[in-house]
């Protein structure tokens, strides 16, 4: 911690593990982990050019983001295409002109840091950007709570109360972008889907109510990035793949041994079931 580099990782980790882990709670119960992939990968063109432009690569990649949300909105609403099919059809397009796009621009930035993450060469323009994000995730979710819940979990009944069930859905998908970017920096495109939805999945086996789910997730993220970087650090590893390895063996632990969902306790309850069912 007498590295001012290592100081700036860490804050700017256990941010990204902490709003990943709340938006990612919504898109688990909303099932648009797709979507969630979609735009991770999508926001590569925008990336490509913030750098060709000399400017911060969160604009770029903050409207590539919306604009990819938008386009599949646009597609799966005004034709055949289903929704899942209207995502991989944009998404990969998108990210395909990310990699023409950054393979031009060789020589202003490094490929597989934008893929895979370096959270230790993080800069202090980037901890603030991801703070600034944190801050409006944070203050959206807690405003609109309400909302948010009633339609994640019934979109029926959330128009039935009056409640702009698209607005809702688009809101959503432009706090997802923000996340997504924000998360760049730490885990890279490829991986930030799994910051997304694996914290949250595994708070998701825990508890059955939302407000709950939302503050183990985003305990579970930001522990993962805390643990994932000092493994990253010691071991000189990649610091990306290494959080989400981390987070990804807690869901495993979780999905074998929690109380209620685990798979170890039911074959344990189930075997006693049928030993005084025997006697």
């Amino acid at each position: 911690m007498t590295y001012e580099f290592l100081q700036k990782a860490l804050v700017t980790s256990i941010m990204v593990g902490i709003i990943c882990g709340v938006i990612g709670s919504f898109i688990v119960l909303r099932g648009m982990a797709l979507m969630g992939d979609a735009i991770s990968h999508a926001v590569l063109p925008g990336v490509a050019i913030s750098y060709m432009l000399g400017i911060n690569y969160f604009y770029g990649a903050v409207v590539t983001g919306i604009l990819t949300a938008l386009g599949i909105g646009v597609i799966s609403q005004n034709s055949r295409i289903k929704n899942d099919s209207s995502i991989g059809l944009v998404f990969s397009a998108m990210f395909a002109l990310g990699i023409v796009l950054i393979t031009a621009a060789q020589s202003a930035t490094d490929l597989t840091q934008i893929l895979f993450g370096n959270v230790l060469s993080v800069r202090t323009s980037d901890m603030v950007i991801t703070l600034v994000v944190g801050a409006i995730v944070l203050l959206a979710v807690f405003l609109f709570y309400k909302e948010l819940l009633v339609s994640s979990f019934d979109e029926t009944m959330a128009a039935a109360y009056g409640l702009k069930v698209r607005f809702i859905h688009y809101g959503i998908m432009v706090l997802l972008t923000l996340v997504t970017v924000a998360s760049l920096q730490t885990v890279g495109v490829v991986l930030v889907v799994a910051m997304l939805i694996t914290p949250a999945s595994t708070a998701y086996l825990l508890t059955n109510r939302l407000s709950t789910m939302i503050f183990l997730a985003a305990f579970f993220g930001a522990a993962s990035s805390i643990i994932g970087l000092y493994f990253s650090f010691v071991y000189n590893l990649p610091s990306g793949p290494i959080i989400v390895l981390v987070t990804t063996v807690i869901f495993g632990f979780v999905f074998l041994f929690s109380p209620k969902q685990g798979v170890f306790w039911r074959m344990l309850q189930s075997n006693r079931r049928k030993t005084a069912m025997g006697e």
